[in-house]
């Protein structure tokens, strides 16, 4: 059954659901698009990343995994999370940048989609999860009946897992743009009040407008749940927005309600040591007050490096993405036992780590290697496009890094 038929039979028994069951069931549902392995990267594939502009995003990740391993004294395992890992790239750049953990680093690749975990497997030395949280040996002088210890000097290890780790670990939960595909629901402020947008099944009814989010009025059908078709339907919303984030929002403006962050904070922050681990989040965070002004473009679908049409159209076949209200994003860390240390631009934060460094040392490389043009020269010429990529204020360098403590 496609993803179509798999939400209209859920609609059909249900009722309309909410924008984030909607959501849950076209990104990660049997058929859901990175179910399927859409995503990131070039040919073929829907949207780049920073991880797949070039190599230079990956090894200033390393560069910042360092600061962390120094900053929490250098132990050993040093364990890296990456939440919503895809395809591994990000992974692959780190290691081939040869940080100083290098030996110390034990980094657990988190994945849904069974595809992309495939794509991991096909690039990266994997080992069973459970040696990222050792190896382990009797210590020298223990007896037998005392607790392993790790063994030092064993990285880099790789694994993967399907969801987040469930022991706590000495190190840092980085996530690269995932929040922003974390399911949402959607509100919008009528005239009487706060309605909720959910998703019905309707036939015979004008073609659903979310794309330009306006209203359908929807009828049930017995139609065949693969030819259904999906529309939007306003009902009250059983519960409180935004009031405390103080912003003025006018009537007809439509806001993400991020459930699902609560959740995955709560699943980041049990990850890591009191005291002994850090949060990285690289995303569209923005200020409640701006995705209000944005309205309704906050939410966007991509197909094939485009920008697609209503995400009812082909659930599973698109991208859904929003800007994360970055007062949503503080509020559910902090419920989860996390504080804000830095907000920062991502271009900000890349040049703090070094990149114009990387750049100039580029340069020099394809000034020495240029006649030879080996791949080691080309790489190194590449790295000025690809900063200017990465620190562009009106794309990819406008978002915002948030580094929270534990």
């Amino acid at each position: 059954m496609s993803a179509t038929g798999e939400i209209a039979a859920l609609i059909q028994r249900s009722g309309p659901i909410p924008f984030d069951v909607f959501m849950e069931h076209a990104l990660y549902g049997s058929e859901g698009f990175f179910t399927r392995g859409g995503g990131a990267g070039r040919s073929q594939r829907d949207f780049v990343t920073s991880p797949h502009v070039g190599s230079l995003f990956g090894a200033l990740v390393g560069r910042a995994l360092d600061r962390e391993w120094d900053a929490l004294g250098c132990p050993d395992p040093f364990v890296v999370i990456e939440a919503g890992a895809g395809d591994g790239r990000l992974a692959r750049d780190v290691w081939r940048s040869a940080p100083r953990c290098l030996r110390a680093l034990r980094y657990v690749l988190v994945e849904r989609s069974p595809a992309l975990r495939a794509e991991q497997a096909a690039y990266l030395p994997l080992v069973d999860a459970a040696q990222c949280f050792g190896p382990y040996a009797p210590a020298a002088d223990s007896d037998a009946d005392d607790p392993l210890e790790p063994v030092e000097g064993t990285g880099p290890l790789f694994a993967q897992l399907e969801t987040m780790p469930a022991r706590k670990v000495d190190g840092v939960v980085l996530a690269n743009e995932l929040l922003d595909n974390l399911p949402f629901a959607i509100a919008e402020l009528g005239a009487d009040g706060w309605m909720e947008i959910r998703v019905a099944v309707a036939s015979a009814a004008p073609p659903s407008v979310l794309g330009a989010y306006g209203r359908d009025n929807p009828r049930h059908t017995h139609r065949e749940p693969d030819r259904a078709r999906l529309v939007e339907l306003a009902v009250p919303l059983a519960e409180t927005v935004f009031e405390p984030f103080d912003v003025d929002v006018p009537v007809g403006a439509r806001v993400p309600l991020p459930r699902a962050l609560h959740g995955w904070f709560a699943e980041a922050g049990a990850a890591l040591r009191p005291g002994r681990g850090v949060v990285l989040l690289v995303d569209y965070f923005v200020p409640f007050a701006e995705v209000v002004a944005r309205s309704p473009h906050w939410l966007r679908t991509y197909r094939a490096h485009a920008i697609a049409g209503s995400p009812l159209d082909e659930p599973g076949a698109t991208d859904i993405t929003a800007d994360v209200p970055l007062e949503a994003a503080v509020r559910a860390a902090n419920g989860a036992g996390l504080r804000v240390a830095s907000v920062e631009r991502q271009a900000d934060w890349l040049r703090d780590l070094g990149i114009d460094e990387l750049v100039a040392e580029g340069d020099a490389i394809w000034e020495a290697r240029a006649s030879v043009g080996d791949l080691a020269a080309l790489a190194a010429r590449s790295r000025g496009n690809e900063a200017a990529a990465l620190t562009d204020p009106t794309g990819l360098g406008a978002f915002n890094v948030l580094r929270l403590t534990r």
